[in-house]
């Protein structure tokens, strides 16, 4: 999937590596890595399984790994400041 992602958008991306298992979710972090797309992941204590999270982390694949609530709030904060809106935390 993240790689069709890059096909169309290129590096207009903002992905979210959310809980579960396996380790595919890497193999996808690093094409939007390559492809100068951004990566946000689940962190470990909010995660119900780490591992799709937990390899793109280890891997150093994610710009940002947090708690499930959070996440929400850095999706729109990395959107309004590619639109130049106001960025507040």
């Amino acid at each position: 999937m993240f790689r069709s992602v890059v096909n169309v958008y290129g590096q207009a991306m903002l992905v979210v590596v959310l809980t579960g298992m396996s380790h595919d979710g890497m193999h996808g972090a690093e094409v939007i890595r390559e492809a100068a797309g951004q990566v946000i992941a689940q962190d470990e204590a909010s995660s119900v399984v780490w591992g799709i999270p937990g390899t793109v982390v280890l891997a150093g694949l994610a710009h940002s790994f947090l708690l499930l609530p959070q996440i929400f709030t850095e999706i729109v904060r990395k959107i309004r400041a590619e639109q130049g809106q106001p960025v507040t935390t």
